[in-house]
């Protein structure tokens, strides 16, 4: 599908590196996001077929994070320049400070709110105490919506004065904003900062509990952990390939999650807790994806060599569903695939040149 610009490379897949593309369901197609080349995030509507539609909207942004829509728009979660302030590094190396930002925009591509869910301001910048920005690590986020409500649980930096310098620590945090207005709500399960030195943070709106629920590792513990509530889903061990995953509601109570340690996917389920059931997946990998897949099932995909493997798991036992499969594309660690009312399952990929994606959709299980 050809884009009519450039897109950030899919090659680049680190933490720290931008997430080239996104997309999100949405009444009759789908919203899809890239990243430039030219500090845009572009904005485009595709119909059933995938294929774009229309002339894409052009955003200003660093990074994008996610992109979510709705009957009435789509939002996308993105990265600004912030200002610096006046304080004086402790030690280290500087870096630029960035804003976390949602962006709201109606079906016909007209912008109609932007929210900063940071804290950076003309009086407040990355380097004085108190902010909370993004810098130059771990800054990935993602969406969610309640009906009423976006939330962004993303990955931030904390400055905290130490002396007549300043340090900055690395945690997550959640901020909910009301989709008509494009005000900061309060309450809904938001907090300032969550898991401290945080990585691969997820949520899921559950309709049925009326509450997001999220998940993060960090080395807090060493550890999958929910960092409203700090209490641990499953331990891990700090070796360098403890990796958390997506969080899907499961079929009965509870949630199911994706991560990894020692290059073996697991999936654990909890409720209000602690891990009450662990299933030892085939996938060797230290990054995972898992969504919903239809009724009562979930779909998990993981790298395999130049293409992506998958593996289809009952949402309520977390048995197998058929056997395991191949989707002849490389696998990115950081771009999602999105669940669809029709019970299909859709993410982007890189496409033949360097002006297109393609989209990869996974039909309905029958």
């Amino acid at each position: 599908m050809s884009l009519g610009s450039p897109v950030v490379s899919f090659a680049r897949q680190g933490d720290t590196d931008p997430l080239p593309a996104a997309i999100a369901a949405a009444p009759g197609g789908s919203w899809l996001a890239w990243l430039g080349t030219d500090a845009k995030v572009r904005l485009g509507r595709l119909d059933c077929a995938d294929q774009l539609v229309g002339t894409p909207v052009a955003l200003d942004a660093v990074d994008l994070q996610d992109v979510r829509a709705d009957a009435d728009g789509v939002v996308v979660l993105l990265t600004r320049p912030g200002p610096q302030g006046s304080g004086q590094l402790c030690g280290g190396t500087s870096s630029p400070t960035r804003t976390m930002w949602m962006v709201r925009l109606d079906n016909t591509g007209r912008q109609v709110w932007e929210r900063q869910v940071t804290n950076l301001s003309a009086s407040r910048g990355g380097y004085d105490p108190g902010a909370l920005f993004v810098w130059w690590y771990n800054h990935h986020g993602t969406l969610s919506f309640d009906g009423t409500n976006y939330a962004a649980y993303f990955e931030a930096a904390i400055t905290v004065a130490n002396g007549a310098c300043v340090d900055i620590h690395e945690g997550d945090r959640m901020q909910v904003v009301n989709a008509t207005t494009g005000a900061l709500v309060s309450g809904h399960d938001s907090f300032e900062w969550g898991c401290s030195h945080a990585w691969d943070s997820h949520l899921v709106w559950d309709d049925r509990t009326g509450h997001f629920a999220m998940v993060c590792a960090t080395d807090n513990n060493c550890r999958i952990a929910r960092p409203d509530t700090r209490q641990t889903v499953v331990a891990g061990v700090c070796d360098g390939t403890l990796f958390g995953g997506n969080i899907v509601l499961a079929g009965d109570v509870g949630y199911w999650t994706a991560w990894s340690n020692g290059n073996q996917v697991r999936l654990e389920h909890f409720s209000t807790g602690a891990s009450d059931r662990t299933v030892v997946t085939a996938a060797r990998s230290q990054h995972s994806h898992l969504v919903t897949y239809g009724a009562g099932r979930m779909l998990l995909t993981w790298r395999s060599g130049s293409s992506t493997a998958a593996q289809v798991f009952d949402a309520t036992t977390g048995t197998t569903v058929g056997g395991q499969f191949t989707i002849a594309v490389p696998d990115h660690t950081y771009v999602e695939a999105k669940d669809y009312a029709d019970g299909s399952v859709a993410f982007p990929a890189a496409g033949a040149s360097a002006t297109s994606l393609r989209i990869v959709r996974i039909l309905p299980l029958s």
